[in-house]
Formats: structure tokens, sequence, C-alpha cells
């Protein structure tokens, strides 16, 4: 018996007993017992009852290959290359990179668990099974790096795009690549570029989406989080939401290599959760402080600070307390 195994026997939420599982597996109680702590090690909350048995707090939804296909827009059609789904993975876009000479264009990976998830700037993504979204994509440009300014902006319009398909309010975008909400985390983004500076180039794409989060995976984020559960007011389906999150993905991204990054600035406008607000911004070389003042047409922040206008292509960003 795996732990995908256990998860896939608890997830309609009811109780389990140990003697029924280890029937049904034909492995021993301590084997399942082994499997329990290896589930929970991975983030999942998997209660014990005594004698009862084995129970999830609530229901979870699985990802399913053939559900996710089926739930992608026929318009998509043969747009979308390679779409693969792992249990377990160290990062899905670990997994493109090693393959991307392979994989055709828009192919997409997700993974139900990740074990070296990253972040922004090396940080680490955690990546509990059955709970979230772990999605990446690889698009192939041909206009070289230069043509790709703003991208991870982008990235973060399209995720907001596909929130709103799912009628869920209350994010935004916070610069360069974070969408938060209530000042918490909903999402990370990613996107790490390979190929030649004025040629054929690649971008892997990487997106991970809270869809429901436990009170100790807020402890270990380390940051303030939020999920869609909490947006919602309960969990949507999770292969309904990685399903328009690879709808939103596809689209948006052919719309980016078509109109560039001009395409997505009304819209990050309307998102931006720094524009107006006191920032602190630390960057390579020095530390600043200004106003937000929204982003330029290449994505870079644009910062209204006592001697002028600057702008910021790469930085921590905080928002000053008054």
């Amino acid at each position: 018996m795996q732990p995908q195994d256990l998860l896939v026997a608890l997830a309609d939420g009811g109780m389990v007993s140990g003697a029924q599982l280890a029937e049904r597996t034909g492995v021993t109680r301590a084997a399942i017992w082994k499997q329990v702590e290896a589930l929970r090690a991975r983030g999942v909350p998997v209660e014990s009852r005594g004698t009862a048995g084995y129970c999830l707090p609530w229901p979870v939804q699985l990802l399913n290959l053939p559900t996710l296909r089926d739930l992608l827009p026929a318009r998509l059609g043969k747009r979308l290359g390679t779409l693969e789904l792992h249990w377990e993975i160290d990062s899905t876009s670990s997994e493109i990179q090693r393959r991307q000479a392979d994989l055709p264009d828009l192919s997409m990976v997700l993974a139900e668990t990740q074990t070296a998830g990253r972040g922004r700037r090396g940080r680490s993504w955690l990546s509990p099974p059955g709970l979230n979204v772990y999605l990446s994509c690889l698009k192939r440009f041909d206009g070289g790096f230069a043509a790709l300014s703003g991208l991870s902006l982008a990235v973060g319009v399209i995720v907001m795009r596909t929130l709103a398909s799912l009628g869920i309010e209350g994010a935004g975008l916070k610069w360069p690549n974070d969408v938060l909400s209530d000042g918490g985390k909903l999402a990370g983004i990613l996107v790490e570029l390979g190929g030649e500076y004025q040629g054929p180039c690649a971008a892997i794409v990487g997106v991970g989406l809270n869809v429901r989060l436990t009170a100790a995976l807020h402890e270990q984020a380390g940051q303030p989080v939020n999920d869609l559960a909490t947006l919602a007011g309960r969990a949507p389906d999770r292969n309904r939401v990685a399903a328009a999150l690879m709808t939103a993905l596809a689209e948006g991204l052919e719309q980016f290599e078509r109109e560039g990054f001009a395409a997505f600035v009304d819209e990050y406008a309307r998102h931006d959760l720094l524009r107006g607000k006191p920032l602190r911004v630390q960057g390579p070389q020095a530390m600043l402080e200004g106003v937000g003042a929204g982003v330029d047409a290449r994505g870079a922040l644009l910062l209204q600070a006592e001697d002028g206008l600057h702008r910021i292509d790469s930085a921590d960003v905080t928002v000053r307390r008054a």
C-alpha cells in the first residue's frame, strides 16, 4: 500500500477502520499506520478516532487526468502539448526542464505533491497532496528574451482570470509575481527562461495555487497565506480549478506571444495591490522608499520617491506601515 492508495480510501471524508483498510489492501495494520504517518508528514490532516479508524476532516477531490481533459474547452483542441499528472515529483517545473527539448509547445505537468517545490529566489513552496494545485507549463517563443518583458506579471493576470472564471473574488496582485488575498499569499508564480537572447527561447511557467490549507500549513508557511476555500466559503473542486488554470494559461500565453505585456497592462492595473501604497523597495544596490505608481509597459515597478520616479526591475517590496 502506498500513501496515494490511503488518500484515495479516505477521500470521501468518511471513517474507515484500520482493520477494513488492512483487509481491503492485504497489508498489516502496522503498514496502514505507516502510510497514515507518511500522509501526515506530507501535510494531510489524517485524523485518528481510536478503534473507529481514520478519516479526513473534509472530503478531498483528487486530480484525475481523464476528468481534466473532459473539463478543458473544445476550443483548445490540439493546441495543448503533452499533459501529465504525477502523484509525487520533485517539482513540476524541474520535470519540464529535464525534458524540455522533447516536449511540444504548451505542454503541462501537474502533480498531487512535490518534494522540492520552488518559489521565487529559491524559496520552497509547500506542496501537500490532495489540497492544492501545482502546475507548470512550457511555452516556446521565437522573438528572444527582449520580447518577454512583463511575462511574470502577465501570468499574474492569467491567474486572476482563472479566479474570475471560477466566480472567486477578493484577490489582487503584488509585484512582481504574487497573488494575495487579505494580505496572505494565495498563489505563487515562478517563470524560468532559457534559449537565445535574440532567437528561439522558452519559458517554464510554474504556478502553485492554494485551494485548501490546514492550520498546520498556515504555521509552516512562515508568512501569511490564504486559500480558495476561505475566499469561496468552501473548497472548489480541484479538477475544475486545475482545468480553469490550464485553459487560462494556454490562451493567455498565446495572447502574450501575439501582443506582449501591452495586452495585460490595464488588467494588471485593476488588480495592483501596491499602487498608491507607501513602499519600501530593497534592491541589489540600495533601499528606496516611496509610493507605488503602478507598472510601466515593460512590467517594471514604478516608485514615486522624493527624488523622482524610479523604475524597478528586480527587488523585494514591502508595504510600509503608517
